[in-house]
Parts: C-alpha cells; sequence; structure tokens
C-alpha cells in the first residue's frame, strides 16, 4: 500500500511532520482539529511536502528520519 510523508506548515510558522495513505483527508483532518494535538492549536495548517513512500514502514521510517532534521533541512526540501 503506497503511504506518504509530509510536512505541514503550521498558522504560528512550525512545522508538523507526519504520514498517511490519504494526504488530502489528514490535511482535512488536521485543519478540522482532530488531526494531531500539536496542530489542533496551530490551525490552519497547509502543505509544504509530500514525498511518496512504498509502504508503512518505509513511511514511519521516513518520518522520524526528517523530525530529526533541522528547521533549516527541513525547508530545504521544499524551498
Amino acid at each position: 500500500m503506497t503511504c506518504f510523508c509530509y510536512i505541514l506548515e503550521c498558522a504560528d510558522g512550525t512545522y508538523y511532520t507526519g504520514w498517511t495513505t490519504d494526504p488530502e483527508r489528514r490535511l482535512i483532518q488536521h485543519n478540522k482539529g482532530i488531526g494531531a494535538s500539536y496542530t489542533k492549536t496551530r490551525r490552519p495548517v497547509k502543505l509544504v511536502y509530500l514525498e511518496v513512500q512504498p509502504d508503512k514502514l518505509t513511511a514511519m521510517k521516513r518520518e522520524r528520519a526528517i523530525k530529526t532534521l533541522s528547521r533549516k533541512k527541513k525547508m530545504e526540501l521544499f524551498m
């Protein structure tokens, strides 16, 4: 099953990284406040980066790798 890693830019300028099987649905959830607790108080959020992954395990590993990047390195992915 195809999965995706994504980065959201929150209203306060911070970034949130996650993974999903359906990016559109997940973005809607985040903006409704039913996504992650981190984004719940930082709405609205917008999708700034999306990366296709072959499966759930790979997506989860990539999510962890992206989360360890500095803000600058994350921005280099989508700027």
